[in-house]
C-alpha cells in the first residue's frame, strides 16, 4: 500500500529551499563526490527533525510561540549569513568562508534552524499521522523523511556538478553565485510565512 506521505515529501522536499540551493552550489563548484558528507549531513539531519516532529517537537513549538519566534530569528540569520557568503565567494574559493563543502555534521546541524524543513515536518506530523504507537510514527516519519529525500538531495547535487559544465568563465560563476544566494536569500522569508 503507498503512503501518501510520500507524495507529500516529494512535492515539499524537491522544491528549492536552503537544502537544494547549498546542494547545487556545492555539487557546482566542489563536484558530487566532494559533497557527500554535506549530503549525508542532509539526509540524516532532516530524518532526524521528520521523527522529532512525530515524538511531538512540533506541537511544543506551536504551544510555545516565543520558542517559535527564537528558532524563526536563528534561521533567517544563519540563511541570510550563508547568502552573504555565497555571494563572497568566487570558484577557487577567494573569500572569508572555508573553501570546501560543508561537513556532515554542520549539514545535520543546520537542518535544526532550516524553516523548509521544519514545515514539512510539522504539516507530515500532523497530517499524515498514523495510528501507530508514537514511537513507531516517529520512526516512519523519520526514515520517509530521509529516504525520499537521499533522492533529492543525489538529484541537486549531481545536477550542480553537471551545470558546473556551463560555469566555464567568471562572469558565469558570478551570476551563478548571484542568483544562488538570491534564491538563498529569499528562502530566509519562509521562516516567517
Amino acid at each position: 500500500m503507498f503512503d501518501p506521505l510520500i507524495t507529500f515529501l516529494i512535492a515539499g522536499m524537491a522544491s528549492p529551499g536552503p537544502n537544494v540551493i547549498m546542494l547545487t552550489t556545492s555539487g557546482a563548484r566542489f563536484g558530487a563526490r566532494a559533497t557527500w558528507h554535506h549530503l549525508i549531513g542532509v539526509v540524516l539531519g532532516v530524518g532526524v527533525i521528520g521523527a522529532v516532529s512525530g515524538l511531538g517537537i512540533g506541537a511544543i513549538l506551536l504551544a510555545r510561540p516565543e520558542l517559535a519566534l527564537v528558532l524563526q530569528i536563528i534561521s533567517a540569520v544563519w540563511i541570510l549569513w550563508m547568502a552573504y557568503a555565497l555571494l563572497r565567494q568566487d570558484k577557487t574559493g577567494s573569500s572569508d568562508t572555508p573553501d570546501r563543502p560543508m561537513r556532515f555534521l554542520e549539514a545535520v546541524l543546520f537542518q535544526w534552524v532550516n524553516p523548509k524543513v521544519w514545515a514539512i515536518a510539522l504539516a507530515a506530523s500532523s497530517g499524515y499521522s498514523t495510528d501507530l504507537p508514537p514511537i513507531d510514527d516517529a520512526i516512519r516519519l523519520g526514515l520517509s523523511f530521509s529516504g525520499v529525500n537521499f533522492f533529492v538531495c543525489i538529484f541537486w547535487t549531481y545536477s550542480g556538478q553537471l551545470l558546473a559544465r556551463l560555469l566555464n568563465s567568471e562572469r558565469a560563476w558570478w551570476i551563478f553565485r548571484i542568483v544562488m544566494a538570491i534564491f538563498l536569500a529569499l528562502s530566509a522569508l519562509l521562516v516567517f510565512a
